[in-house]
């Protein structure tokens, strides 16, 4: 076999595929990106929307990292929320609207950037494998693909099944793609393990037949925020959303025909989402809701097409027709596109280690839908480490594995590896045990140095990251050691619903009270500010505000680590462990956990098969000296 013309190979080019890519070239290594169409790279297959719960907080992550996905939604945005800010900070959650073009075509730009980077369109039928290791693609045209590192990134394409009603059944990836057959049957002949899972669309409409005046508007915010941290991108014309409600009437058009449903007619025998069901598992699900909301959501800035988000359906197009048109101002709504379902194969994520490569196939990595998630957002956060670490692979470096402590992708992938899935995957903030540390304003501060630390970013980076940093100090200190006179600060205090003050208090301590916030505290002081950005200066309020609980959640982090620093051997013989239960020997031994922390994460492994297995441990080293 000849040397390879590449070190990494990135098969698939949506947002896993992308984020890898990126992450490969920005540590110096050669790599190529191979798609079965370059004009869908980075295409947002389902909503048009980047970021939300938790997911907001992932794509600054991947930002932070040097990523794609937070600088191609900043040049796409066409509108931008702060989900819920009405709540704590641990829970915020930028979100914008993205036009479809404008993103994919963003994506291809900053992929371009890279110099080391090549993109290539080609259909990739089959691995090629040296024994236990992996070598290479081979295209459906004859192409060999050599490379010492592999990155799959299949998304819905393996043996992927469209579904509309129970008699429509098309073989493709998601509409207009055909699907990935032969490297599906490859990877299930190599004895991994496959399943099957679900994911739904709902139909488009033409907004000039939509009536406006039965809609609530929704508008972004009055100061939109941006998700990159490095970049300032220009930001395209804005657009307003709309609200609306699938009410009586569509629940009695879909129960009269549920039989052809192709979920609930029995085509579909593969999971779907419980967080994101279609309107026929709403009706189901809940059959006592008057109506369910319904969100028109704009495709993009050059097209008056509406995605109507709240309407995911596999039912056959007629009855689309009939139940669209039942929903208050779509009475004339022409359809676009209709609404499908798609069935494809995953492949259990326990099979891979921390690092997201394939234990049986060395060199061989999974990221994105492939591993049982759903979501643009999942996808790209596992596209960056994967990326990192087949690059780490090549090199015969350490993997680099985050914590639950350090990331939002650091939950994920701890949660995919460590207790698998029995549906597809979805971020929220309640999977993260230290949330009110994982914010979306101190993504840069929490992975800024992890990323110069491996050598991904360009110096231009490197001196926003440092310039933050430089006046994140500056503005702590300010807020330490400047204290304000009752005079000064009674009049701002009162009118916002607080006591005042009879002695004079640092800023430090006034800023914890719920209804005063920093900067105005700041311009009240007559001192000179020190220079912060919008999202420095709450960074930094949050950081004072909440002090006593960082502290609480800091603590809690180091009683984590004490297990975590608590290593498990990799080949630990839990089979023969007769002081364990018969249900956690089997699970440790699927699994092969790295540390007690992780361990204790698997269901079904108890407190005390985890005291026993400490023992174990001990004695077995105790052996070893």
């Amino acid at each position: 076999m000849s040397p390879p013309s590449h070190d990494v190979l990135v098969i698939g080019a949506g947002h896993a595929g992308c984020e890898a890519a990126v992450a490969v070239a920005r540590t110096g290594l050669r790599v190529l990106l191979v798609t079965s169409s370059l004009e869908t790279i980075g295409q947002m297959s389902c909503n048009p929307a980047i970021g939300g719960i938790a997911k907001g907080t992932v794509v600054r992550e991947i930002d932070a990292l040097g990523g794609v996905m937070g600088r191609a939604a900043d040049r796409a945005t066409i509108q931008f929320r702060m989900l819920n800010r009405s709540k704590g900070p641990a829970v915020w959650a930028p979100r914008a609207q993205c036009d479809r073009g404008l993103y994919r075509r963003a994506v291809r730009s900053v992929l371009e950037e890279h110099a080391t980077l090549d993109i290539a369109q080609g259909t990739v039928a089959t691995l090629l494998l040296n024994g236990d290791r992996v070598a290479g693609a081979c295209t459906a045209d004859g192409r060999s693909l050599l490379a010492r590192a592999v990155i799959l990134t299949a998304g819905t394409f393996l043996r992927g099944t469209i579904h509309m009603g129970t008699d429509t059944r098309i073989s493709a990836g998601r509409a207009g793609d055909p699907a990935a057959i032969d490297i599906a049957e490859q990877l299930e002949a190599m004895g991994l393990t496959v399943d099957r899972f679900k994911t739904g669309t709902p139909p488009r409409v033409d907004g000039r037949s939509v009536d406006y005046s039965r809609l609530e508007r929704q508008d972004g915010d009055a100061k939109p925020s941006r998700f990159s941290q490095y970049v300032r991108e220009a930001r395209p014309r804005q657009l307003p959303c709309w609200v609306t409600w699938a009410g009586q009437g569509v629940k009695e058009i879909i129960g009269r025909h549920m039989h052809e449903s192709a979920l609930y007619g029995g085509a579909i025998a593969g999971r779907g989402p419980r967080y994101c069901p279609s309107i026929e598992d709403k009706v189901v699900r809940f059959p006592d809701a008057e109506r369910h909301q319904v969100f028109l959501e704009p495709e993009g800035l050059d097209t008056s097409e509406l995605y109507v988000n709240g309407l995911s359906t596999s039912l056959p197009a007629e009855v689309q027709s009939r139940y669209v048109q039942a929903v208050p101002g779509l009475e004339g709504a022409r359809i676009t596109r209709y609404g499908y379902a798609i069935e494809y194969d995953y492949y259990p994520p326990d099979q891979l280690t921390p690092w997201l490569e394939v234990k049986a196939i060395e060199g061989l990595f999974f990221a994105g839908q492939i591993n049982g998630t759903t979501g643009y957002e999942e996808a790209g956060g596992q596209g960056v480490m994967a990326g990192i670490n087949a690059a780490r692979r090549v090199r015969g470096l350490e993997p680099v594995v985050m914590g639950r402590e350090d990331s939002y992708i650091g939950v994920l992938i701890d949660d995919l590896v460590t207790r698998g899935v029995d549906e597809p995957y979805r971020l929220f903030t309640s999977r993260a045990e230290f949330r009110l540390m994982l914010r979306q304003d101190n993504a840069l501060k929490r992975l800024g140095e992890l990323a110069r630390s491996l050598d991904m970013l360009s110096q231009r980076e490197i001196d926003v990251l440092d310039r933050r940093s430089e006046h994140e100090i500056r503005l702590l200190d300010f807020a330490t050691r400047t204290s304000l006179q009752p005079a000064m600060v009674n009049d701002l205090l009162i009118s916002s619903g607080e006591r005042g003050i009879d002695s004079p208090q640092k800023i430090s301590d006034l800023i914890r009270r719920p209804r005063v916030e920093l900067r105005a505290l700041a311009e009240v002081s007559q001192a000179d500010i020190p220079l912060a950005d919008e999202d420095l200066w709450t960074s930094v309020e949050i950081e004072l505000k909440y002090a006593g609980y960082l502290k609480r959640e800091r603590a809690a982090i180091q009683k984590m680590q004490a297990l975590a620093d608590f290593r498990l051997p990799l080949d630990m013989p839990y089979p023969d462990l007769a002081s364990l239960s018969t249900e956690a020997r089997h699970k440790l031994d699927r699994v092969r956990p790295e540390s007690l922390a992780q361990a204790g994460r698997i269901p079904g492994v108890s407190p005390s098969d985890l005291q026993n297995l400490v023992v174990e441990v001990s004695r077995r080293r105790r052996k070893q000296l």
